[in-house]
């Protein structure tokens, strides 16, 4: 798989960017949706909100590792 480089194709690359700056909030909204429906079927409100307790933190773990390993 080739990488387009900024300087060859800035509108590839800045299209690249926004598309991996989306997967963050994407990922957040998923896991959401993965932690209410549950909490919907268990009847506790707080399965829910321990979804979003871990799963916001280590999205945004995951996301800032990855940049700084780069």
């Amino acid at each position: 798989m080739r990488i387009a480089t900024p300087q060859a194709h800035p509108r590839a690359a800045q299209e690249a960017a926004v598309l991996r700056s989306a997967r963050v909030p994407l990922s957040i909204t998923a896991v959401s949706f993965g932690g209410e429906i549950p909490a919907q079927h268990a009847g506790a409100p707080t399965v829910g909100i321990g979804v979003l307790g871990f799963a916001i933190p280590g999205v945004l773990g995951v996301a800032i590792g990855r940049k700084l390993r780069k």
